[in-house]
């Protein structure tokens, strides 16, 4: 199985995030995905769980970080994409529940809605914070989980 990898480093500052999401974009539309109209739900899903995979990264560590996309075999068509984002804090992430008056603290409740599979593992001094979307099926559910302890979610079957 060949998985084609792409990355980009991420400096701590609030404003990378958009050139991440740029970045990605491109990276979507030399994939395959984001080149049709069929296409572009998926690579919004995806360039909004980028955007706070990497928001989350650069907000709450203050570290650089670096920006993952994996694609699966046939990612347009049929396949797997994963984002990970690895930073340099130890520290696991924490969903949370916003408040409605409150302006932030769901990125992780948008990643856990959106993503077929999420988590997190330590690497190195730091983590890695991961998430896959299956291109195959719009909206498929995650069968398994991986190393018990480092999972804080397994995603559950969405509804459209």
């Amino acid at each position: 199985m060949q998985v084609l990898q792409v990355q980009l480093e991420v400096g701590p500052d609030p404003a990378e995030v958009g050139r991440a999401r740029r970045w990605a974009r491109s990276r979507l539309a030399g994939s395959g995905i984001s080149g049709m109209e069929s296409d572009e739900p998926l690579a919004e899903t995806l360039i909004l769980l980028i955007s706070e995979l990497v928001t989350n990264a650069v907000v709450h560590t203050g570290c650089p970080a670096v920006l993952r996309v994996l694609f699966g075999p046939g990612a347009a068509e049929a396949g797997t994409v994963r984002v990970e984002v690895a930073d340099a804090s130890a520290s696991p992430p924490e969903p949370r529940h916003a408040r409605s008056e409150e302006t932030g603290g769901r990125g992780l409740e948008l990643v856990d809605g959106l993503a077929d599979r999420w988590g997190w593992q330590p690497e190195g001094v730091g983590k890695r914070i991961w998430c896959e979307v299956d291109t195959s099926a719009p909206g498929g559910a995650a069968e398994a989980c991986g190393p018990a302890g480092h999972e804080p979610s397994c995603a559950v079957p969405r509804t459209a």
